[in-house]
């Protein structure tokens, strides 16, 4: 059987940072940050700051395994090379299903701004389909697309940014109570992993960066470094905007805000702002949705390589050098996603789903030898750890599906190994 042709090497470190920063600053500000606020109140700051230290660990382990194997695929290839084959099959799967519900998620947000009421569903299937239609043409339109994204949100998010602190209080009143200092008291530890694990949906994209190992020049320089300058600068931004968020709006308001951003804007008086966030927040959630589209196919055509897929997903086109079966078929399934779903509960799922990813990925980088090593063994451990706690403190909804949906992937599999034995 004919192998199908590889995947070109056409992105550059600026490439691999964009799709970064694009995955991720479309999930944060836009869609965690209400349900984390709902959770922890203002001690989501501390959520923040757990999720950035548990997504800081993991971006090393994927750091050091992209540099020793890139190839696309990401955790279910190092998973398979370090630890065999059903650690890498789990990995494979859960991105592939918790990224699906994450592209179902910021589908939704992209209509949620720019869709006149009753018609946010077909918004967001249209945008399913047109960003397909832009990553089957090619990577390096992926890749241009999302320069310009990201270009449009950082300067949207600076404009709130700014407005955000013309309006907050002088004293923080609103900030510190719910971190114990005030008079709304401590919050629950509890309070604050769940927080946390909401919020570690905001942080996930780096991962785009590691399943596009085989189309990126010097892959062993080039995704180590694309992933740590992408998740130092969203890690920033989010901080400022939180912080914002909080103090101007409080926690309650930022808990039932469906458009955080906007409200901001406007608390400081600049109301002229609010066609500008509209178009901010969906070229963000537009940015991810591009991204992740772009990571899932590639895990998906690695699964398939190894059957662990159908094999029907193992081609690449041959002009546009693109895994455009897997495409096609992410693209269906979250159109079909996007009709059933609901954004927070969504955000939940694809947690539960990345989470346990990232955690193969630390066990993976912990077995790894002194030649491939970059980083302490116990930034392995650290982010092994952090993410089962974070996992077992989930809303129980998304635990409870995320279970059902990795039971029926490992029945899969197990039927398939049967049949070629």
């Amino acid at each position: 059987m004919n192998r199908p042709a590889p995947l070109a090497r056409s992105l550059g470190l600026g490439d691999a940072i964009a799709i970064g920063l694009g995955s991720m600053l479309g999930a944060g500000v836009f869609a965690a940050f209400a349900p984390a606020a709902g959770v922890a109140g203002s001690a989501m700051l501390l959520g923040l700051a757990l999720a950035a230290v548990v997504a800081f660990a993991n971006a090393t382990s994927s750091a050091q395994l992209a540099a020793q194997y890139p190839d696309s695929g990401g955790t279910y290839v190092y998973g398979r090379e370090r630890l065999g084959p059903w650690p890498g099959f789990a990995a494979g799967w859960f991105f592939v299903v918790g990224k699906l519900a994450s592209c179902a998620a910021m589908a939704l947000t992209f209509a949620a701004y720019v869709a006149p009421s009753g018609w946010e569903k077909p918004f967001a299937v249209g945008a399913v389909l047109v960003l397909t239609a832009v990553n089957y043409v090619g990577v390096t339109r992926t890749a241009a697309l999302t320069k310009i994204i990201v270009a449009v949100v950082i300067a949207v998010l600076g404009l709130v940014a700014v407005a955000a602190f013309v309006a907050a209080p002088s004293d923080g009143g609103k900030v510190l109570p719910g971190l114990g200092f005030g008079e709304g008291g401590p919050v629950t530890g509890y309070a604050v992993l769940q927080s946390a694990g909401l919020l570690f949906f905001a942080f996930a994209g780096y991962a785009r960066i590691a399943t596009l190992g085989e189309e990126v020049r010097r892959p062993e320089r080039t995704i180590p470094s694309a992933i740590t300058i992408a998740l130092t600068a969203t890690l920033l931004i989010y901080a400022v905007l939180a912080v914002a968020a909080l103090a101007v709006l409080g926690p309650e308001r930022l808990a039932d805000s469906s458009d955080p951003l906007r409200e901001l804007a406007a608390a400081g008086g600049w109301d002229w702002t609010a066609p500008l966030v509209q178009i901010g927040a969906a070229a963000a959630s537009l940015g991810a949705l591009l991204a992740l589209i772009a990571g899932i196919s590639r895990t998906s055509l690695a699964m398939s390589r190894n059957g662990d897929l159908p094999r029907i997903l193992d081609a690449v086109h041959p002009r546009f050098r693109v895994p455009h079966r897997a495409e096609l078929a992410a693209a269906a399934v979250v159109c079909a996603l996007v009709l059933a779903a609901d954004l927070r509960s969504a955000i939940g799922f694809s947690s539960f789903g990345v989470l346990l990813y990232y955690f193969v990925a630390n066990v993976s980088a912990f077995t790894q030898d002194h030649t491939h090593r970059r980083y302490p063994r116990a930034l392995a451990v650290v982010g092994a750890v952090g993410c089962l706690v974070l996992v077992a403190t989930l809303p129980w909804h998304s635990i409870l599906a995320g279970v059902l949906v990795g039971a029926v992937g490992f029945a899969y599999r197990a039927v398939v190994v049967r049949a070629n034995d």
